[in-house]
């Protein structure tokens, strides 16, 4: 997926999470192969392999508390996603009820989740709204509020997907 270096992914699903490991792969698949995602954002190639040895980023589903002791030493208190030096952790509660601070639907909070914290991967940092009425950043803290930002879940919203 995409032009440019590659990055190779690896997913994963903690058991207790109530989500299929498949299906789960599947989404972070569509969305990481998404024309509006980091692969236009920063120039980049995206690819799934299922060889540990092989991934530069781990990308795990867990339950709230098992996202809690992965995040250490961040605070999630069972509510917050977070990403550690090539692996995003994400959490299972969000994943089934997304957050609604962000403004988004689950689809589109979904598309968020997987950007951000792979964003953090790939070295990219927490960012404010821009301005009233700018599309919030993928980098911005969506989960807890929008400020006066619209909500958007992509890091390139402005690319073509059709």
């Amino acid at each position: 997926m995409g032009d440019g270096t590659i990055h190779t992914y690896r997913v994963e699903v903690e058991g207790g999470t109530g989500v299929e490991p498949a299906e789960f792969a599947a989404h972070v698949e569509r969305i990481l192969s998404d024309p509006r995602g980091w692969t236009a954002a920063d120039g980049i190639a995206l690819q799934r392999v299922t060889d540990p040895d092989r991934a530069e980023i781990l990308i795990t589903l867990a339950t709230p508390d098992l996202v809690d002791v992965m995040c250490l030493p961040m605070e999630t208190d069972g509510e917050v996603s977070c990403a550690h030096t090539g692996h995003a952790i994400l959490n299972a509660r969000r994943w089934h009820h997304g957050a609604e601070p962000s403004g988004l639907g689950l689809d589109d909070y979904r598309a968020y989740l997987v950007s951000h914290e792979v964003g953090h991967t790939l070295g990219h940092s927490h960012v404010e709204c821009p301005g009233p009425g700018a599309l919030a950043p993928v980098m911005l803290q969506q989960t807890l509020g929008i400020g006066d930002c619209h909500p958007n879940p992509w890091p390139a919203p402005e690319t073509r997907t059709g």
